[in-house]
């Protein structure tokens, strides 16, 4: 079980408990905004621990992030201690991706049974959802950022995102569970592999009121609700840790080297 107190406390959130759909979009859009999506830990070559009290542990208490495995498992756990019917389902990430491309199933997302079936999935970076999204409705949902919605195509169900006029894949799902096992092995493969994206750059992204935050590896980006991004380049490992400090709230000590694969350094 998962204390409950703890993590409300690290989000700051302070509303009904009740299991709604009120509560639903709530509880995600507090974890969004303060929770950040990180691989700080796969850099720095640490393990990635997916037992409950390893999250609450990392997540809660040593306020870090984590990445989709992390995220969408605490946010598992928070949820069926509040009471909410909870699976875990497994998902390919299309981000960025063309159609043709097959990436590996390495991705976990939220599925919650209330009158209908919604999706949470605080997860996926940049595009992680400050809401719950109606997994039955295939027209366009309101978030509050970007429009999402689910195309279903051959059996499988994608998430997409519209940014401007176009409609991009997000996830691409079956609905099919996501077991611990193969959450463990997935997890690993992504954390490992070295030509994975988690050993090839730094990705770290926050949700705000205003729009989002994101650094991709040297570079710092501010976006607003209109999608009009300020951006700047980190020049140093020291300047990072200041950037993680003040806009994610990662307080790591001094000296802390962050690199990857093919890093640019000075």
């Amino acid at each position: 079980m998962i204390d409950l107190d703890a993590y409300f406390r690290r989000t700051g959130y302070t509303g009904s408990r009740t299991p709604t759909l009120a509560t639903l979009h709530a509880v995600a859009r507090a974890h969004v905004q303060t929770i950040p999506f990180e691989n700080i830990d796969v850099l720095l070559g640490r393990p990635i621990e997916l037992e409950p009290e390893a999250l609450e542990r990392k997540l809660v208490h040593d306020r870090r992030g984590g990445y989709c495995f992390e995220q969408n498992g605490l946010m598992l756990e928070v949820l069926r201690t509040m009471g909410y019917e909870v699976r875990p389902l497994s998902a390919r990430v299309r981000y960025g991706q063309p159609r043709e491309h097959i990436p590996a199933r390495t991705h976990l997302c939220v599925r919650v049974e209330l009158d209908e079936s919604w999706l949470v999935d605080v997860g996926v970076g940049s595009m992680s959802v400050a809401c719950a999204l109606r997994l039955d409705d295939d027209g366009e949902q309101a978030t509050p950022h970007e429009p999402r919605r689910f195309l279903r195509e051959d059996g499988r169900v994608h998430h997409q995102v519209r940014l401007g006029d176009a409609w991009q894949d997000v996830t691409e799902l079956t609905l099919e569970e996501m077991p611990m096992i193969d959450r463990v092995l997935a997890s690993w493969f992504t954390a490992t592999h070295p030509q994975g994206n988690f050993r090839t750059r730094l990705i770290v992204a926050r949700a705000t009121e205003e729009g989002r935050i994101s650094i991709l590896n040297r570079e710092l980006s501010i976006r607003d609700h209109a999608g009009q991004a300020t951006k700047r380049t980190i020049h140093t490992q020291a300047e990072l840790l200041d950037v993680l400090r003040e806009h994610f709230a990662i307080d790591l000590p001094a000296g802390t080297a962050i690199t990857w694969i093919g890093a640019d350094w000075p």
